[in-house]
């Protein structure tokens, strides 16, 4: 069981500026647009993700970037519980 300090938080409201936070990066040596995403895909909701693909477009971030080990977001992403939800949203933009 999580403590008060770990406690998830599942109904907060995130607006914009939290969103596009995510594209925000600190200095990182792999690949920055799949960090981005990485991070994206483990810090959001498929809500908040949703809005966070057209800001990751708009600044011009490859949606099909690769790990060091050649693999995408959406290949890594396919095999877990909530993935489906992640790559619908990958297959409209």
């Amino acid at each position: 069981m999580a403590g008060p300090s770990q406690r998830q938080v599942t109904d907060e409201v995130w607006d914009d500026d939290r969103v596009k936070s995510f594209l925000e990066m600190e200095s990182y040596s792999g690949n920055v647009d799949f960090h981005l995403l990485m991070r994206a895909y483990r810090g959001m909701r498929p809500a908040d993700f949703e809005r966070f693909l057209p800001f990751f477009i708009d600044a011009n971030h490859d949606l099909d970037a690769t790990d060091d080990q050649g693999r995408t977001l959406w290949s890594i992403i396919e095999g877990h519980r909530q993935g489906a939800d992640f790559i619908a949203l990958r297959k409209k933009h």
